[in-house]
């Protein structure tokens, strides 16, 4: 009986994770990373997330450098 209780407490820890893991794919959406903002640009090809860097310069991300920095809906403070 004990053995259950746990099981399903690690089952609902499982379900809800704090950081989803593939940024969205609708252009313009806006997600958060490092403290900035960045914005995914639609255009031919590839899919760029645009943003800036620590000095205001204008950086391009990719999908997998977004996920590999960490990101978020919200802005961290």
């Amino acid at each position: 009986m004990n053995a259950d209780a746990v099981t399903s407490t690690e089952a609902s820890t499982d379900e809800h994770t704090d950081a989803p893991a593939d940024p969205p794919t609708v252009p313009s959406s806006v997600v958060w990373c490092c403290g900035r903002p960045y914005v995914l640009e639609a255009r031919p090809g590839r899919a760029r997330w645009m943003g800036t860097d620590y000095r205001g310069r204008p950086e391009a991300l990719s999908s997998a450098e977004l996920r590999r920095r960490g990101w978020s809906h919200r802005r961290a403070c």
